[in-house]
């Protein structure tokens, strides 16, 4: 089925293997969680959520990265490998031709960084929005602030669990449509809907 264009922004958030210093001999960061909420943007609701474990296959899940994220080495033992992951977005979020925006740029890094060195084709569009950047923009920031400290800004509840992909997701989308329906950096998308339905008013 056609999806009209610019209906519907993807946002993503991305959890990786980490530690406290640098990673172990023979280790990297590599993603064991991609979260996505889906924002349909004409309404400005939050339509669906969704979690992909991913199975890491240079690193290993230790405490410090339990402690900070929840997941266990357990869990994403039965998670899928990174290349069925991209295309999971690719088939169930059409996450190739839909806009789609995170907090910061790490998460687009990160998948950058591991479809290169994976050799995986890269499963998202180039419109991308820095959602954090257009916060610190619209509230006048000279620091760019953590996404738990811009939730408190704008008033809005922490739902759920902090560094954990998929609510992490669900609140960045909270503050998509918190900026959207207050015109503080995001264009509308009904005003805009030729464009880029999250043109940024800031650089980047």
């Amino acid at each position: 089925m056609t999806e009209a264009f610019g209906r519907f922004l993807n946002v993503v958030d991305v959890e990786a293997t980490c530690w406290e210093g640098d990673p172990p001999p023979g280790q990297v960061h590599e993603i064991i969680e991609i979260g996505l909420t889906v924002v349909e943007l004409e309404r400005q609701e939050r339509v669906e959520r969704a979690r992909i474990l991913v199975r890491p296959e240079r690193s290993e899940v230790g405490a410090f990265c339990t402690r900070l994220t929840g997941i266990t080495a357990q869990e994403v033992e039965g998670g899928v490998t990174f290349r069925e992951a991209c295309r999971q977005l690719e088939d169930t979020f059409r996450s190739r031709s839909r806009a789609w925006a995170s907090w910061g740029d790490y998460d687009r890094k990160q998948v950058q960084r591991q479809c290169t060195s994976g050799q995986v084709a890269y499963p998202f569009s180039s419109r991308h929005t820095n959602v954090k950047a257009v916060f610190t923009g619209a509230y006048g920031l000279k620091k760019r602030p953590g996404m738990d400290g811009a939730l408190s800004l704008a008033g809005l509840p922490l739902e759920g669990r902090h560094h954990r992909g998929e609510d992490d997701a669900w609140n960045i989308a909270a503050l998509v449509m918190h900026l959207m329906e207050r015109g503080l950096g995001l264009h509308s998308p009904l005003r805009d809907s030729h464009k880029h339905p999250l043109r940024m008013l800031v650089p980047r």
